[in-house]
């Protein structure tokens, strides 16, 4: 029987999405099954870059989507960012070091089957549509989630 890590990614930061990321990685690695359910500001995590819908959106939502990072790549830091400053530091230093960089580690992520959920009342209030995201992405309800969690062996909120 294969171990499960479930993890809670509510964090929109890069620092934060890339913990998660590193960490469902290496559970892949040891053959765990890993589910990543991203909630509130941790969908920007998986919207997708090269995707946008402002077609059968409110005012609002249309605002809230055009200021709010699209692509792993473009969160920022939780720390020092210093307007994009300390990023810009970090993703150097880890090019420097030739480290993978946030969307190598999402890549990585969707090519080892790690599962994505997306958090159906987030995505509701937030305004962002199904085809916003990258395609792996379920949405889902919250006890759907807890079901989950219920059943790994390991859960961790980022």
């Amino acid at each position: 029987m294969s171990r499960r890590l479930n993890l809670l990614v509510f964090s929109g930061d890069y620092d934060k999405a890339l913990a998660a990321l590193v960490l469902a990685n290496g559970a892949r690695e040891l053959d765990m099954e890993v589910t990543i359910f991203c909630a509130f500001w941790g969908l920007l995590m998986v919207r997708d870059e090269d995707k946008s819908v402002s077609g059968n959106k409110s005012f609002f939502e249309k605002v809230f989507s055009m200021f709010t990072p699209k692509g792993a790549e473009k969160l920022a830091l939780s720390r020092m960012n210093m307007g994009g400053v300390g990023k810009g530091m970090l993703k150097k230093m880890m090019k420097d070091k030739e480290k993978p960089m946030l969307k190598d580690f999402l890549d990585g992520a969707r090519k080892k089957g790690v599962k994505f959920y997306g958090c159906k009342l987030s995505q509701e209030i937030m305004g962002f549509k199904k085809e916003e995201f990258i395609p792996e992405l379920e949405i889902i309800e919250v006890y759907e989630y807890l079901k989950d969690a219920l059943e790994s062996d390991i859960e961790l909120f980022i």
